[in-house]
């Protein structure tokens, strides 16, 4: 009984250690291959440079340092809400033409596959099962600054 409970647990061991070393898998909804990058934006709305964002449905694009890899997407969602996408696409490894774009002021797409997200939610439309992956925010209302970390 001893032994059979040993290869049984050995077995078990086997198979799921083989499971998670050959698949694709992903992490935070993201292909296993995302790259992981500190970000740590600050964006003072009441500059001339965001002034999108002082509207519901605007959006800009982030590039500066510590803001990803391949920049950020921030979206005024509503009144209170923003939403912050990473532009590396979120369901294939990244290459020179995964960088997400803002497409028609509605969408997001993906320039390899056309893969598509609706801007203000981040839902997925087409090609692509996951959301961009998004980060945490913090805004004051009052100042209107609106820091972005991860």
């Amino acid at each position: 009984m001893k032994k059979t409970f040993s290869i049984l647990s050995i077995f078990t061991i086997l198979i799921f250690n083989c499971l998670t070393i050959n698949s694709c898998g992903s992490t935070e909804d993201t292909v296993s291959c995302f790259p992981n990058s500190p970000i740590n934006v600050t964006l003072n709305l009441n500059l001339p440079a965001y002034n999108n964002l002082n509207q519901v449905g605007g959006w800009i694009y982030v590039n500066e340092q510590q803001s990803g890899t391949r920049g950020l997407i921030v979206v005024r969602a509503s009144n209170t809400t923003f939403k912050v996408y990473d532009r590396n696409a979120p369901h294939i490894c990244p290459e020179s033409n995964t960088t997400l774009e803002v497409k028609d002021n509605i969408s997001v797409v993906c320039p390899k596959d056309n893969a598509t997200w609706i801007l203000i939610t981040g839902q997925p439309t087409s090609g692509a099962s996951v959301p961009p992956k998004t980060y945490p925010y913090n805004f004051d209302g009052n100042s209107k600054v609106l820091n972005i970390y991860y």
